[in-house]
């Protein structure tokens, strides 16, 4: 849970090493049994938090790994460490996904040092609270799209000629995706579109065996925390859900494990799973 004795607020888009408590985000307790062995996946924000756990726990499943981040190298590198020590080949690509063209290339690099793609995660995120829609401008409201969605359409399409039968394509959303948040209304609109465009593309990758699902959390301890909500409410995060308290990334990442893996999931795609921490959802 944060600390709300600390100081937590940081600049986007946040390190781990300044958080308080540090997030669990390492799988120290995961043991692999070789679900994604051979595969070669590609995960967007994989330097931290959510895309930290769930870089490591591909490695430990036996997946080499690409790292794609915005500009935490320390935060990166500390990662592809994490992935080597399973044994796996790490690559990082650093570069700003609101721009097509470095998804492209984030695709590209990806192809050229590991031989290809079997797995990618479209998990970068960008959010900004506010009080009320009059605060958002236009510059804030394009960049969240830009980040949010955008960069899962372009990754998606540069990496399609690269995936086929057998491939899995998992995309984090989130509870907001869900039911909207009031405080976060440009956030919540992009992780409802990131809903509808995956379980649109799950129908039309079904001919070509490729399987396209959702992980919509609840509240999770990670940089972005800290680097986009109020110092006064990082304290507060995550205590109304049942279990009073956030997520580690620890405990959300074995669900994309669950998801990438043809062993685990072949049966699956266009789901939603959420991860709400006791949390009902209607329907």
């Amino acid at each position: 849970m944060p600390d709300s004795t600390q100081p937590q607020q940081q600049q986007h888009p946040g390190t781990t090493g300044d958080m308080t408590p540090k997030p669990k985000d390492e799988m120290v307790d995961w043991t692999g049994s070789g679900l994604l062995t051979g595969k070669r996946a590609l995960i967007t924000g994989g330097d931290s938090g959510i895309g930290r756990a769930v870089a490591v726990a591909f490695a430990k499943e036996g997946a080499d790994v690409a790292i794609s981040f915005l500009d935490e190298k320390e935060d990166a590198e500390h990662t592809a460490k994490l992935v080597e020590a399973a044994g796996r080949k790490a690559v990082l690509i650093p570069g700003d996904l609101s721009e097509e063209s470095n998804c492209v290339a984030a695709v590209r690099q990806t192809v050229e040092q590991l031989g290809g793609i079997d797995v990618l995660v479209n998990n970068i995120a960008y959010q900004s609270p506010a009080d009320s829609l009059e605060q958002i401008s236009s510059e804030q409201w394009e960049r969240t799209f830009r980040t949010n969605i955008h960069s899962f359409f372009w990754t998606t399409k540069a990496a399609l000629p690269h995936l086929g039968e057998g491939s899995s394509i998992v995309n984090t959303a989130s509870i907001n995706g869900l039911r909207g948040n009031k405080s976060l209304i440009d956030y919540s609109a992009t992780k409802g579109a990131i809903i509808a465009f995956s379980q649109s593309i799950a129908q039309a990758f079904v001919d070509r065996g490729i399987r396209v699902n959702v992980v919509a959390p609840g509240p999770v301890w990670t940089p972005l925390i800290p680097a986009t909500m109020p110092e006064g409410k990082v304290g507060e995060f995550g205590k109304q859900v049942p279990m009073g308290r956030p997520a580690d990334p620890d405990e959300i990442a074995p669900t994309y494990v669950f998801l990438a893996s043809n062993r685990s999931s072949s049966y699956i795609t266009g789901e939603v799973v959420s991860l709400l921490g006791g949390e009902t959802l209607p329907g």
